[in-house]
């Protein structure tokens, strides 16, 4: 990035000493030096911006995402990590090749209402997207029963802020969600409101949705089968051949002694046919039966998607349960064992579950004592620290690191939203 410069028509030293001042690397010209600074990880430039005034003003301009962009080998995959209500706790960013942790802004506070949680964050571009979800709000009655919500917020690396889009034509939390590119369009589908104490007393709903990015629009969509909450949803395909793949969730609820609700999961999934000609809609929804039998599991585990370039847009989908990793082959509609990690969880654990760089990613929280990687880290201990086992689809491999979160408190992987952004 070129800066401008100051410089005295009498004094060519002074213009020299000038130049240097607001050169981005001394010796080096701009576009040199701001090329050599865009390979730095995104993680660290918060606290370059620091070192001097041209980099502060480099490291906050629109100039670096536009160089990183351009450049594959300078972008940095990170993940992204909502450890409660966005707009009481910051959200970070986590590079896991540095160990390094970068905050974001919270979401602009809304007076009436207060602890959203069930929403789905996703990213497109430089952008990062929060949308809908289930929050309190202080003008309802009663006032412990969460409200779905219809908002969608876009943050943007540009501007270092977050803008109010569009709501969403229904509020909804814990929907199916997956990211259509050329066009930019995002899909929702399904989704509710969950009580916080009684899962089982929340809204249902099956209608879809698409966002239209460059309209800052949402069109209602043929609705699915039937009502379907807590429900995943990946894009199959690639091109004029693309489907939306929702599957598990809950739909119906059956109560214990008459009393105690409890969910009735799904074992199966649904596909949408998208109509590329007519905006990514117009299709109808079919059902491909049970992923599993009856006895084999109770429900959907956590599942990530791995693109795979090379294999004509068929990607691959992971499930993590009970510390084993199964993968779902689309032909037969089923789940098949792929791994186990090699150190299991706490059973009062709950691990978080995530895809990088093509590498499934296993998070889990320190509170063992007879581990080497808590003798290792004891003085981290007391604060807390996250051990990640990381599984290499291709390779068959494991490897993990330790790294100390930046959080006060510890991470609630049943609560946390997380996902992943390319900047």
């Amino acid at each position: 990035m070129s800066s401008p410069t100051r410089t005295r028509p009498s004094s060519s030293s002074s213009s020299t000493t000038s130049e240097t001042l607001t050169q981005l690397i001394p010796g080096l010209p701009n576009d040199l030096g701001a090329l050599i600074l865009s390979f730095i990880p995104y993680s660290h430039h918060a606290r370059l911006k620091l070192t001097c005034k041209p980099w502060r003003l480099f490291f906050s301009s629109k100039s670096l995402i536009c160089l990183r962009s351009r450049n594959p080998k300078s972008r940095s995959h990170l993940l992204c990590i909502f450890p409660g209500d966005p707009s009481i706790a910051s959200p970070y960013l986590f590079d896991p090749h540095c160990l390094a942790w970068c905050p974001l802004p919270p979401l602009p506070p809304d007076p009436h209402v207060y602890g959203l949680c069930n929403f789905t964050s996703i990213s497109i571009g430089p952008h990062l997207y929060v949308l809908g979800g289930s929050h309190f709000d202080a003008r309802s009655f009663p006032l412990d029963r969460p409200s779905p919500s219809s908002s969608t917020f876009r943050f943007d690396f540009f501007t270092n802020r977050w803008d109010r889009l569009a709501p969403m034509i229904s509020p909804r939390g814990s929907f199916a969600c997956a990211v259509v590119p050329h066009p930019d369009q995002i899909l929702v589908a399904g989704g509710g409101s969950r009580h916080t104490m009684f899962g089982a007393a929340g809204s249902k709903m099956s209608s879809v949705e698409r966002y239209d990015i460059k309209k800052d629009e949402w069109v209602a969509l043929d609705g699915l089968p039937r009502f379907r909450a807590g429900c995943v949803g990946f894009l199959v395909g690639s091109g004029e051949q693309r489907e939306f793949l929702v599957m598990g969730g809950y739909g119906q609820s059956r109560s214990i002694s008459g009393v105690f609700p409890v969910d009735e999961y799904y074992r199966d999934a649904v596909v949408l046919e998208l109509n590329v000609h007519d905006g990514c809609g117009g299709g109808k929804w079919r059902e491909v039966g049970n992923m599993w039998q009856e006895g084999e599991r109770r429900r959907l585990g956590k599942t990530v998607v791995v693109e795979d370039d090379d294999a004509g847009g068929v990607p691959m989908i992971f499930m993590f349960d009970e510390n084993d990793i199964f993968r779902y082959d689309i032909a037969c509609n089923r789940w098949e064992k792929e791994s186990s990690v090699p150190r299991n969880s706490p059973s009062s654990s709950v691990p978080g579950f995530f895809v990088l760089d093509g590498e499934l990613h296993v998070m889990t929280l320190l509170n063992g004592h007879d581990s080497p990687e808590t003798r290792m880290l004891w003085p981290l201990k007391k604060a807390g620290s996250l051990f990640i086992q990381i599984y290499n689809p291709r390779r068959k491999t494991w490897r993990s690191l330790t790294t100390k979160p930046p959080f006060s408190d510890p991470l609630d992987f049943r609560n946390a939203v997380m996902c992943t952004i390319r900047l």
